[in-house]
């Protein structure tokens, strides 16, 4: 049995299968989430029937059926995807990350998004958020207003705000900046640059997401590391972002890049390349938000703290437990 539930910005599916067993699954895919819950009802009739242990299979099925791209197919999928996992966890009655390789961490660190319209606005909503306990902030730097501004006193805005925001909280919070896709390369690149003194963690989307070899033209001309993938899909799509638009953090939404299935590999082919995977989850409903810690606790190694013993200790566990070779 297939069902969809919108609500808000979100569409639901309930997937249960023949034995009674339920899997729930969330397209993030906001824009559009009625349109995902018609395209999730035209897979209905390859779904019944259709073993949800075949996660590869069934992905691949659905993506290739029409030669479709986009968002909406995207969160469609990844919905779906979430659903067939959940439904496998409970088959085998045990958690997913246990499926995708067992545990890589114990806790998942938390960024906290900052809208600030204003630079009062941001100031005080970073200072709280430090005080909670966040070690790492996005601030949604460019705002409505700033369309309206000329070059000079735009980038002077944006500028006075983050200078502002580092002398407010210091260097022990970590500051990542969303530009939201609102510049073009020429004007993101003279604002990175004057950025960076201010030591952000990254800048996020200035451009649109259409042409990665825009993006790769605005990361090449500045020191600042970049981030980009919310509005991706797919390792098709993710692999060209990872190999060619000089990413330092790729940011993948479980909801919107194919499911565990899709954005496991995404983070494989990321840390093949070293660069820092950071999962998009704004916004997010509760199915999305606890896929995302699921991914991060086991599809997601942690390149900062990698797993070391020192040498010593290995010599003495290979003396004490010898190996024995027989004839």
């Amino acid at each position: 049995k297939v069902e969809t539930f919108v609500a808000g910005m979100s569409c639901f599916v309930r997937l249960t299968t023949e034995d009674g067993i339920q899997g729930v699954g969330e397209s993030t895919a906001f824009a559009f989430p009625k349109n995902v819950a018609e395209i999730i009802k035209s897979f209905e009739p390859f779904l019944i029937g259709a073993d949800a242990h075949d996660v590869e299979q069934n992905w691949l099925k659905m993506y290739r059926a029409l030669g479709w791209r986009g968002l909406s197919l995207g969160g469609a999928i990844s919905a779906i995807d979430q659903a067939c996992w959940d439904i496998r966890g409970r088959i085998f009655e045990t958690p997913v990350w246990h499926l995708l390789g067992g545990r890589s961490r114990k806790a998942v660190r938390g960024m906290k998004v900052v809208f600030g319209a204003t630079k009062e606005s941001l100031i005080n909503e970073s200072l709280t958020a430090q005080k909670e306990g966040f070690t790492a902030i996005k601030v949604i730097l460019h705002q409505h207003e700033h369309h309206g501004m000329r070059h000079a006193e735009k980038i002077a805005d944006l500028v006075d705000r983050m200078a502002a925001l580092r002398d407010a909280v210091g260097n022990t919070l970590d500051i990542g900046i969303e530009l939201h896709r609102n510049m073009q390369p020429g004007n993101s690149i003279a604002l990175i640059q004057e950025l960076m003194p201010y030591r952000p963690l990254f800048v996020e989307d200035p451009i649109p997401p259409d042409s990665v070899l825009s993006f790769g033209e605005v990361s090449a001309k500045v020191d600042t590391p970049m981030a980009a993938g919310e509005r991706n899909t797919s390792i098709y799509e993710f692999r060209e972002y990872i190999e060619h638009a000089g990413l330092a953090f790729v940011r993948p939404d479980i909801g919107i890049a194919g499911g565990f299935t899709h954005v496991r590999k995404i983070c494989a082919m990321a840390e093949a390349h070293h660069q820092g995977i950071l999962p998009h989850a704004v916004p997010s409903g509760a199915i999305a938000t606890m896929a995302q810690i699921v991914l991060q606790h086991g599809a997601i190694p942690d390149p900062a703290r990698p797993a070391k013993r020192d040498a010593q200790s290995l010599r003495q566990n290979w003396l004490e437990y010898p190996v024995v070779f027989r004839a």
